[in-house]
């Protein structure tokens, strides 16, 4: 299913309305963030909103902090919007690791603090960054670390960010067969073009190589495709140019 993060448009309220439009492109449905659903108001608003636009939830973005400190309620969010799968999204700056052993021991807090979401029946695992991709010294990936800690984790695969991490995407799909059940489906606009957008592309009209990822997603299982892009200038040409373009790789 083609779904969209609504982190792309946070920038384009309200809420109501970016529902609706991304009904109207051919959605199927949405990734929620989790500010989104901070408070019980927040909850109601968008199992609301999506209701009415007819969108589905079937994963969703929480802080660690959200997972660690309120369990209960990350799987309250969770049953009440439909979800399957519960991601990490990100860790501050500050609070990131900056070693193998760091990073093995995130893995670790990070399959702890999952443990009732699996039991409550929801996946559980992590999106990257490019960060995740900087080798320490001895050459060896904090990714490759954060799974040794958490070997029960399932891998949101951001593809463009493993790109601007300087890795093929392509490679670690052959190599975490399984464990990548979601993938982040967005793309990077040509050296020096749409700086005013990050350096970020719509879907199809950039230069990861969609052509040849997204069948290799597939042909490994993957049936959630989220479409996003950090910071578009005009989020309704995003959503439908990149859908357009996804639905026909």
């Amino acid at each position: 299913m083609f779904s969209y993060q609504l982190y792309s448009s946070r920038n384009f309220p309200p809420l109501g309305d970016t529902l609706a439009m991304l009904a109207e492109a051919g959605y199927d449905g949405v990734e929620p963030f989790g500010g989104l659903y901070a408070d019980r108001a927040g909850l109601e608003a968008l199992a609301s909103g999506v209701k009415a636009a007819g969108l589905a939830v079937k994963t969703g973005h929480f802080s660690i902090e959200q997972v660690e400190d309120t369990p209960d309620w990350v799987i309250e969010v969770a049953r009440t919007l439909g979800m399957a799968k519960v991601i990490v999204p990100w860790l501050h700056p500050d609070h990131r690791p900056t070693d193998a052993a760091g990073w093995r021991a995130l893995g670790a807090r990070l399959q702890k603090a999952g443990a009732p979401i699996r039991a409550a029946g929801f996946g559980f695992g992590w999106h990257n960054h490019d960060f995740e991709f900087f080798p320490f010294a001895d050459g060896s990936l904090p990714i490759t670390a954060l799974f040794e800690g958490g070997p029960d984790l399932e891998w949101e695969i951001d593809v463009a960010w493993v790109v601007r991490g300087g890795h093929d995407p392509l490679h670690w799909i052959a190599a975490e067969k399984g464990r990548i059940t979601i993938a982040h489906v967005k793309d990077i606009a040509p050296a020096g073009e749409a700086e005013d957008e990050g350096g970020w592309a719509d879907v199809g009209h950039g230069v990861v190589n969609w052509p040849a990822i997204l069948p290799a997603l597939r042909a490994n299982g993957v049936t959630y495709f989220i479409m996003e892009h950090d910071n578009p200038s005009d989020h309704r040409r995003f959503a439908t140019r990149a859908l357009t373009a996804a639905k026909g790789f």
